[in-house]
């Protein structure tokens, strides 16, 4: 059996003490949940692996399509290197209260420490209320001793980054990068496949049993990058009809593309996946032999390496985000 059609998955709702309305009032994710904060739009991390909701695939999960279909689904190249793991964790994230401030391990911590990947992701803003921001890094250099210093005396905050964003802002989260999303703000999230964070400070909030969530103070003081960037946003100008690249690190890419009338993909010059997530206007048709699938905006859909050439059509308008592994 060939895989010959564009794939989608189930969202993967998460509840969260953060979480608000809009990834259901806006992206129309199917919940009676009031404080939904991640859908997870494709996901192999265990007990969270995504499911197929459309075509002869329907069912299947992720785990089974890559173990299966193999490099004919993500790329010869991306096979070889990763194997029946799915390289990539999708997401969209909404943030009604301020999330806490948080960082990732690289990939050595992470593989010593809990025989994981590390976690560098990215951030594309969809919509941000009124002076919705994020704390990305600090606002100058700090010594360990300063930084330890701040964090007993509940005054961390005061030696951060903290940008207002608006629609279309994008970041590149590095590991060991200090960072928060904002209240607020609703966003795509590109990762690595883990789900390793290191909790350094959490507003001394409670859970719904009335507890603190964990803080990980010790294991984060190997993997804190204290070093400062003149910016953390990554610049690009939106061009009709053109794929305009966002981010391009060894872990992922990134395109921008916006859509009016018909655009030709030819993805043969890639040995990986790709990945496209609807995050504007009014969606689009991917289509190629044999195969027409509508995308909608807060979808996400995933095609196989062995569909090379297809066409994006839409009616009117479509903002989408083009991911895969160079």
């Amino acid at each position: 059996m060939k895989i010959n059609y564009p794939i989608k998955f189930k969202p993967i709702l998460k509840e969260k003490i953060w979480g608000g309305e809009k990834l259901t009032k806006l992206l129309k994710k199917n919940s009676d949940k009031n404080n939904i904060g991640e859908s997870w739009e494709i996901s192999d991390l265990e007990e969270n692996i995504s499911l197929v909701s459309n075509g002869i695939l329907k069912g299947k999960s992720l785990q089974d399509l890559v173990s299966e279909f193999k490099g004919e689904l993500v790329g010869e190249k991306v096979y070889k290197q990763f194997g029946n793991q799915f390289p990539l964790l999708i997401k969209y994230i909404d943030a009604k209260d301020v999330l806490s401030i948080q960082l990732h391990p690289n990939d050595e911590l992470a593989k010593k420490r809990h025989n994981s990947f590390g976690k560098t992701e990215m951030w594309y803003v969809l919509q941000a209320d009124k002076g919705g921001d994020l704390i990305v890094g600090f606002k100058k250099e700090v010594s360990k001793e300063e930084y330890l210093m701040h964090l007993k005396g509940n005054t961390l905050i005061d030696i951060l980054n903290k940008e207002e964003v608006d629609k279309g802002d994008v970041y590149l989260i590095s590991t060991g990068l200090v960072h928060a999303i904002g209240a607020g703000v609703l966003l795509a999230e590109i990762q690595q496949t883990s789900d390793l964070t290191y909790r350094i400070y959490d507003y001394d909030r409670k859970d719904d049993q009335g507890n603190h969530r964990d803080l990980h103070t010790e294991e984060a003081m190997d993997a804190i990058d204290f070093s400062v960037k003149n910016s953390y946003r990554s610049s690009y100008t939106k061009k009709i009809n053109k794929i305009v690249n966002t981010v391009d690190c060894k872990y992922f890419t990134t395109n921008f593309i916006s859509v009016n009338g018909v655009l030709n993909i030819d993805n043969s010059d890639k040995d990986s996946f790709v990945i496209y997530m609807c995050i504007g206007g009014n969606g689009v048709q991917l289509k190629g032999e044999g195969f027409s699938e509508n995308l909608s905006y807060g979808e996400t859909i995933l095609v196989p390496a062995s569909l090379n050439r297809f066409e994006l059509q839409s009616n009117d308008y479509a903002e989408l985000l083009e991911i895969y592994i160079s």
